[in-house]
Order: structure tokens, then sequence, then C-alpha cells
């Protein structure tokens, strides 16, 4: 049974007056708890054409690898979110930051965000929540076994957009050239 946060009395799934939508409501005080999507924040940092991965430490997809990213804490905006994961995870400095692609999870209630960054100087060691990291080359990715469905999506538009940047004579280097992404999951992916 769910109880209040605000009272700790026992709360109820109803729908309120005024709404639509079936909420946790507290039968004694009558606050009601709204759940919303939680925000996701990460980066895919480059330098000298190698993409920063982390190997995960943790579930959930222990051992495989990913892009620095994590949930969004209050007080802090999501690009420096997104750093504070580079760091956290990676032991790196993204800089230059550009949003790049937005992505609506809504079977998990998640919302993430991903940036395009420089990594600074190249430099990187290993986070509390990694095994390893590394820069690695786009051929040495193994694109169908990374963690998540929204890492995989964004490497492979960037590589994709990069591409066609450099055909069309635009600089590759400058983000800002780069189009931002708007990408809606609507299927849980089944993991192994």
């Amino acid at each position: 049974m769910p109880f209040c946060l605000q009272c700790g009395q026992p709360a109820t799934y109803t729908i309120p007056d005024d709404d639509t939508r079936e909420r946790l409501v507290c039968t004694d005080c009558g606050h009601i708890h709204y759940e919303n999507p939680k925000m996701v924040c990460g980066v895919l940092a480059v330098h000298d054409g190698c993409i920063l991965l982390c190997r995960r430490a943790i579930e959930p997809r222990y051992g495989y690898w990913t892009l620095p990213a994590g949930f969004m804490e209050l007080d802090e905006s999501m690009k420096d979110g997104a750093k504070r994961e580079t760091a956290e995870e990676a032991d790196g400095m993204a800089t230059n930051l550009q949003l790049y692609a937005l992505f609506d999870l809504p079977y998990v209630g998640q919302i993430h965000a991903m940036y395009l960054a420089n990594l600074q100087n190249g430099q990187f060691g290993v986070g509390a929540e990694s095994l390893e990291c590394g820069l690695f080359l786009p051929d040495e990715i193994d694109i169908d076994n990374l963690a998540f469905e929204t890492v995989k999506q964004t490497i492979c538009h960037y590589l994709h957009d990069k591409n066609q940047l450099i055909k069309d004579g635009k600089n590759a280097d400058e983000f800002s050239n780069y189009p931002l992404h708007q990408i809606t999951l609507t299927n849980k992916p089944e993991y192994s």
C-alpha cells in the first residue's frame, strides 16, 4: 500500500476532481502525488575522430558499452547534467556542447537529451559507474551491442550526419551544422 509523502497516511490511486488521469491521492490530507517523466542527459564526446564510450559497471545493462549519460539532478540544466555525467562516468570534460537528439520514451516515462561535444584534450579516466572507458574509431564500435537503443541511434545519426556534412563540403567539426533529431521510441527493447 502506498503512503502519502506529505503526511505519511495511506494513499490510493484515483482520478482527482478536475483531472482526467489516475493519480496517487492521500486519503487523509488530499495531497496529489504527480508522477512525471524523468530526464536523462548524455554526451557523444569526440576527439580526433574517435567517440568516447564507457563500459557500464551498474545495471541495467552491466558490461555493455554506452555514451556517458544519466539522470538529471535538481538545480542543474540539461547541459550541466550532460557535462556532469561525462565527468562522473568517464572522468572527462565535455566542451562546446550542442543539443543533438531528443528521445521520448513513453514506455518508461523518460526523456533523453543527447549532446554533441568535444572531449577536452582527449583526456578521460574511469568513473565509479564504469568498468572501463575508451576512445573508439567508428569502425571499432559494435553498434548492435550497445547498452541502449538511444545510444545506438545517437551514434548512427551522428555518423550519418557527419558523412553528409563532409559530402556537402561543410565543417563536420562545427556542431551547430548538425540537425536536431527528435525521436519517439514506442517499443520497449527486449534485452537478453
